[in-house]
């Protein structure tokens, strides 16, 4: 199972940032046709991002296209439906439909290309008020998609709210997408970007605090950010200590007899020792991420 705690967006039309981006440690590379990319180049662009993740790359290689409303949207998916392609980005899904209609689309461009049909990941990102009121119906819409994304920076414009540090305005809206996430059987959400480059206390402040709403990622628009990212969503040393002592020790219970112990002065009892096996299996998924192909 693939890892997805950074996902560092590149700029589609600047071949030596893309270049760059695809070395790094990033667990996924987007490469971006919408807000990163200039309307007279778009449509250039895309076979640009395509040849780019035909070649060997450090992680996953996605593409974020534009809205599906937009007169772009259609294209990019005809575009870059294509090999090398790991998955494709969707932004301003606002209804279950709206993705309904890009999976259809994308299935049956896989099949002109001779693609295992449902192998291309998509990924949409919640950013308009519309998309949060929808978010339930959005994620039950039974797609091939496997988590929702989180974009603050369209959601703030939609609703004219100021980006505070603390980010006290998106507590409702993360907590919504994740809920949403879990009820409809998706795994953990992916976090907007944090667009003060200097202040990057402000980051893994932000990446701590989503982390424990339920998150498992982070949007990054710079590569300085993806070591932090990273970082956020590994499990520490302690934990994977602690982890272990509680399965084992739980193990050792279960096997005399007994489904509930102290250790260190703590209860423990099944959903302790589930979630300390959800710790471990995060580890190795990790390690072997950082192991590489074998």
């Amino acid at each position: 199972m693939a890892v997805f705690r950074s996902f560092l967006f590149a700029p589609g039309n600047h071949p030596r940032r893309v270049e760059k981006a695809l070395t790094l440690d990033a667990d996924v590379v987007i490469l971006d046709l919408e807000d990163a990319c200039p309307v007279s180049e778009k449509i250039a662009t895309r076979a640009v991002v395509v040849e780019a993740l035909s070649k060997p790359r450090a992680g996953l290689g996605y593409v974020r296209v534009n809205p599906i409303t937009t007169e772009f949207g259609y294209g990019d998916l005809i575009s870059v439906v294509r090999a090398g392609v790991d998955g494709i980005v969707v932004p301003k899904i606002e209804a279950a439909d709206e993705l309904r209609t890009v999976e259809w689309l994308v299935s049956q461009i896989e099949r002109e290309q001779g693609l295992p049909t449902g192998g291309i990941d998509i990924m949409p990102i919640i950013e308009t008020a519309k998309g949060v009121s929808e978010v339930g119906s959005i994620a039950r819409s039974g797609t091939r998609v496997r988590r929702l994304a989180f974009g603050a920076g369209d959601y703030t414009l939609d609703m004219n709210l100021a980006w505070e540090r603390d980010e006290l305005e998106f507590m409702p809206v993360r907590s919504a997408i994740a809920v949403a996430s879990r009820a409809a059987n998706l795994e953990a959400p992916i976090d907007t970007v944090w667009v003060d480059m200097q202040d990057k206390e402000g980051f893994a402040l932000s990446a701590a605090r989503v982390r424990r709403l339920g998150f498992q990622g982070k949007l990054c628009i710079h590569p300085d950010q993806v070591t932090a990212a990273n970082a956020a969503f590994t499990p520490t040393d302690a934990q994977v200590v602690r982890a272990r002592a509680v399965v084992a020790a739980f193990e050792k219970a279960e096997a005399e007899g007994s489904a509930s112990i102290l250790l260190d002065g703590q209860f423990i009892d099944y959903p302790f020792v589930y979630q300390a096996q959800r710790v471990l299996a995060s580890m190795e998924r990790i390690t072997a991420r950082r192991a590489g192909p074998s």
